[in-house]
């Protein structure tokens, strides 16, 4: 999936990350996820287990034409409602800055019940990045994600081939991301600190951007009740559902073939996901942003942690950009620069963090094998945003707090490490 944040009612319903699953190929291209390249296994810490606990890794991801960069990926069985006719999908990116399970539908074998409005008419959504569009029908599915498990869950059903008429303002955004190839991924799992996509905005504005009632020859723009949206699945489990737990180790500066960590469900509901003495920072209930103080910059507050983008994004005139075209987004620097930040909750506690940046043109060159790589970089479009991408969580154990929920340090929404 190469693209940005999308354009809509609100700022929580399509934050995918930032090049989320671009295949750079002066990194990776042409290559695959095995040969002699270095893999990096557990978090430095002791090895979670339990029902809650599902492994995740980041490796080449399911096209070997076009392996992917920096993505984290896991595996979900979806069935169909009250059913034990299921099917179990790999390679579906993990990501915390977005809400709800999506599936590309060539890789789904199952015919999952689709969404009917009050009209009669079929429910879509419509996905829209700066660069393009995923469409498709909102079905109900059963989820099963390790030991944890959801009843009759809303996700999206991306590419359908039934539901081919798109809306002009959805598909006059760029190219369809509708295939794997295209996406990146088999699928992606929103674990963010929402509950569901869009939020109120979707269920009182009729533009809203997002959501559509569809026949077979005509679609319209539509209000969707908060039950209806896409729903972030954590909060439909029995327990274990106020929030997620990613352990990622560390990655060496040169990178790595394959990082394999661990996706811990629930905050405070087993011993495997006790709180500690992390930093908790609350984030805005409104988008779940956080503030970053930056290189002098004014305060940087639309800032955010996100597994589902592959580098860290945020604008600095001081590091040279890559001249290559297809790289000109990210930074190359003539040598690796460390910098220092600081992340700031809407709690007024804070914590500093310290990184690396390095030649976006060079990474992976001592192995084309690699796919992970701790100081990838880039611009991002506005202003006033630091977009801390899976970089950040390597070498870290970070929580995600889910909005209205307990824990033992606080109610979310929060992220803390």
């Amino acid at each position: 999936m190469v693209g940005m944040a999308v354009l809509g009612v609100q700022a929580r319903a399509w934050r995918f990350g930032v090049y989320a699953a671009l295949c750079l190929p002066l990194l990776s291209c042409g290559g695959d996820s095995g040969g002699a390249g270095v893999s990096s296994t557990g978090s430095g810490g002791s090895t979670p287990a339990g029902a809650n606990v599902v492994d995740i890794v980041v490796d080449a991801g399911p096209t070997s034409t076009s392996p992917d960069v920096n993505t984290l990926f896991t595996t979900v069985t979806v069935c169909v409602p009250g059913t034990t006719t299921c099917q179990t999908i790999d390679h579906i990116q993990v990501d915390t800055a977005s809400y709800g399970l999506r599936i590309l539908a060539p890789v789904l074998t199952l015919s999952l019940p689709v969404q009917a409005t009050a009209s009669g008419s079929s429910l879509l959504e419509c996905t829209q990045f700066v660069d393009g569009y995923s469409w498709g029908p909102i079905a109900l599915a059963d989820v099963r994600i390790s030991g944890e498990s959801a009843s009759a869950v809303a996700v999206q059903v991306i590419g359908d081939p039934k539901f081919t008429t798109v809306p002009t303002n959805c598909s006059s955004i760029g190219p369809a991301e509708d295939t794997v190839a295209a996406f990146g991924a088999n699928g992606i799992l929103g674990v963010g600190v929402f509950a569901q996509d869009c939020g109120s905005g979707c269920a009182t504005t009729v533009d809203n951007g997002s959501y559509y009632e569809c026949t077979s020859a005509l679609c319209q723009a539509t209000t969707v009740l908060l039950a209806s949206q896409v729903q972030n699945p954590v909060t439909l489990f029995g327990t274990d559902n106020n929030g997620v737990v990613i352990q990622l180790p560390s990655v060496a500066a040169q990178g790595a073939a394959t990082v394999q960590g661990f996706l811990i469900f629930g905050i405070d509901t087993q011993t495997n996901n006790k709180s500690g003495n992390q930093t908790v920072l609350t984030v805005n209930p409104g988008d779940g942003d956080f503030t970053t103080v930056f290189n002098g910059q004014p305060a940087l507050t639309q800032s955010f942690l996100d597994t589902g983008s592959n580098g860290l994004y945020f604008n600095d005139t001081g590091l040279a950009q890559c001249t290559q075209s297809n790289l000109t987004m990210f930074y190359c620097p003539s040598s690796p620069q460390t910098l220092s930040a600081v992340l700031q909750g809407q709690n007024a506690m804070s914590a500093t963090v310290n990184f690396t940046v390095d030649n976006a043109e060079t990474l992976g060159a001592s192995d084309p094998s690699f796919v992970a790589f701790p100081t990838l970089a880039g611009t991002y479009p506005t202003a006033n945003t630091f977009d801390w991408g899976l970089p950040f969580y390597y070498g870290r154990t970070v929580y995600t707090a889910i909005e209205n929920t307990m824990t033992a340090v606080g109610t979310g929404p929060y992220v803390a490490f």
